[in-house]
């Protein structure tokens, strides 16, 4: 680690500190650290800004982990405290209104990462395996998302007929349903692939297209439809 790390971020040359650089090359040239840093905008006695960020990201194991941390565990960090964690859920919950106010716009099939990236920040902070359903319109807007069944860490019972009942409830064209692993990766199970034939061929039933199945994880996502998992 350079001394610079261990001084005051305002006692970095101009052209090191991570606001200054975002400005002039963009966010895309800055590390997750780095990133962090600017919301918490300063360290503690022992480290900078950056250093305290860094730490933060190797305990938790990830970027999204340290977001998804409870107050408890994240305030036993010297320089975090309640004010740095409410500065953290803000920016959270504005990443996911960002996303779901663009999920509320015309959307194609091409921008189905923004549906991944909605999906991802309504089920990563979930401890337990949770089963959601998002209905989408016509052109593809989002009309409602809900979490619709709760299980285990490792397992949740699904009721099919209960997808159906809200899809056409919400007068859903579309929908895309999801689940996360929350100690695992996004890895499809027999059990998982076999629940989203019978998905399917119930939404055919009913003139529902079922656009994916998403599995996320803490690092990754899997999408049903872009491994050629939903037949149609």
């Amino acid at each position: 680690m350079s001394n610079i790390e261990h001084q005051s971020i305002k006692q970095w040359p101009e052209q090191e500190r991570p606001r200054e650089r975002l400005l002039a090359q963009g966010a895309n040239s800055l590390s997750d650290a780095e990133l962090l840093a600017i919301f918490l905008r300063s360290g503690s006695k022992q480290h900078s800004a950056v250093e305290l960020s860094r730490i933060l990201i190797q305990h938790f194991g990830s970027l999204n982990a340290v977001f998804d941390a409870s107050l408890e565990d994240i305030s036993q960090f010297h320089g975090i405290a309640a004010t740095k964690y409410s500065q953290l859920m803000a920016v959270k919950e504005l990443g996911r209104r960002y996303l779901q106010h663009h999920l509320n716009q015309p959307t194609d099939l091409s921008r189905s990462d923004l549906i991944t990236d909605y999906l991802r920040y309504e089920l990563l902070g979930e401890q337990q395996e949770v089963f959601a359903v998002l209905c989408l319109d016509s052109q593809l807007r989002k009309l409602h998302f809900k979490k619709l069944f709760f299980g285990s860490v490792n397992y949740c019972n699904i009721s099919i007929n209960q997808i159906l009942r809200y899809a056409i409830s919400q007068h859903a064209t579309h929908i895309v349903i999801a689940h996360n692993h929350p100690q695992g990766l996004a890895v499809p199970s027999k059990e998982d692939l076999d629940l989203t034939q019978h998905i399917l061929k119930a939404c055919h039933l009913t003139e529902i297209n079922l656009l994916d199945h998403l599995i996320i994880s803490r690092e990754h996502s899997f999408s049903f439809a872009e491994h050629n998992l939903i037949a149609t």
